[in-house]
């Protein structure tokens, strides 16, 4: 059989690492692209290192950045990959606000420097863009591939053009490109400043006398909360499609994030209101209410079901969060410092 190889940019991140074990367990060469910098930051994909100099490695790994096209496109080139899966952006809604410029130049044009270098370079690849539920906003739920956008974040307007991008060089060049439409989707190797990992963190802490509170923005917003393993299987499973076309991920649940909140903390034995206090911080400029997804096509055509739901995820992720403090001893754990709560009002 012929050997496939896929190039993940962002391979680093939560999805990114998820992604790189299924393709190696599908028996793919996968090639990640990462960031240069002065200390290691590829934690999440450590447990799939294995030496290049050793003849039956099949993960690689390459320095790029996403703003330079000329380095994208000669990457592309050199290993003509059969599958591209872009995973790469500021991701931080919250964060967007703060860096917007920033933001649009990762999260919206390095798809556009992605999908230029395939048709400048004539790679028959396909080409997956990772999408987000941001992109509707504040458009009325349930959403699916059809519902208009009203993006309320700089990150949910780059998400925007980089969907509409996608689309068209896939109408306009052929490109087998499309786009996948994930709803919340976290995991235990959530970010530390992402609200789902922030809550779990700080639940297992405060168990263990390690942190007393925890300060949190609105509580009311909804979402409809997946898990990450889950997730990329459906990303794969749009790239073996017979036509590219574009696919919304999600549960079809919501859960308000107080929701969460409380599921985090109730499975650890404590009340949350005796820990939680707000800080305005926190807020963004402009909310999203609710998001729930319609992914009724992504099972009819894929074949995918979700089975992981917001109260079992939060268990999943605070008993991650539980095993090191319980296994070494909390005294001796190394934690990031976004989540000690005389950091979080700081870090968002």
């Amino acid at each position: 059989m012929t050997v496939k190889t896929a190039l993940i940019t962002g391979i680093t991140g939560q999805d990114g690492s998820y992604l790189a074990e299924l393709l190696l367990q599908k028996g793919y060469v996968v090639h990640g692209i990462v960031r240069r910098a002065s200390t290691f930051n590829t934690q999440r994909i450590d447990h799939l290192y294995q030496d290049p100099h050793d003849s039956e490695t099949r993960l690689f790994l390459h320095y790029g950045d996403l703003t330079d096209g000329t380095r994208v496109a000669g990457l592309l080139e050199r290993l003509q990959p059969d599958e591209v899966y872009h995973l790469a952006a500021q991701s931080h809604v919250r964060v967007s606000f703060d860096e917007p410029e920033f933001t649009g130049n990762i999260t919206g044009l390095s798809t556009t420097r992605l999908l230029e270098a395939i048709r400048a370079t004539g790679l028959p690849c396909r080409f997956y863009q990772a999408s987000s539920s941001e992109m509707f906003g504040a458009t009325p739920p349930p959403q699916n591939e059809d519902t208009p956008f009203h993006p309320r974040s700089p990150y949910g307007v780059a998400k925007v053009y980089a969907y509409w991008v996608t689309r068209n060089y896939r109408e306009a060049y052929g490109t087998f490109a499309v786009n996948g439409i994930l709803f919340n989707h976290e995991s235990p190797r959530r970010g530390p400043t992402f609200v789902t990992r922030k809550v779990a963190m700080a639940a297992a802490r405060i168990k263990a006398g390690l942190q007393s509170e925890l300060y949190m923005g609105n509580l009311d917003a909804r979402r409809d909360w997946g898990y990450a393993p889950e997730y990329v299987e459906a990303m794969w499973r749009m790239l073996q499609q017979s036509e590219p076309r574009d696919y919304v991920v999600a549960t079809g649940t919501s859960y308000s994030v107080r929701d969460f909140v409380e599921y985090c903390f109730a499975h650890v034995g404590l009340d949350w209101r005796d820990h939680v206090r707000f800080d305005e911080r926190y807020l963004r400029p402009s909310e999203v209410d609710n998001l729930v997804g319609d992914a009724s096509r992504t099972e009819r055509l894929l074949g995918w079901l979700p089975t992981v739901l917001a109260p079992e995820l939060a268990r999943r992720m605070v008993d991650a969060e539980m095993e090191p403090l319980t296994a070494v001893g909390a005294d001796r754990v190394a934690v990031p410092s976004a989540s000690r709560g005389s950091l979080t009002a700081v870090v968002r």
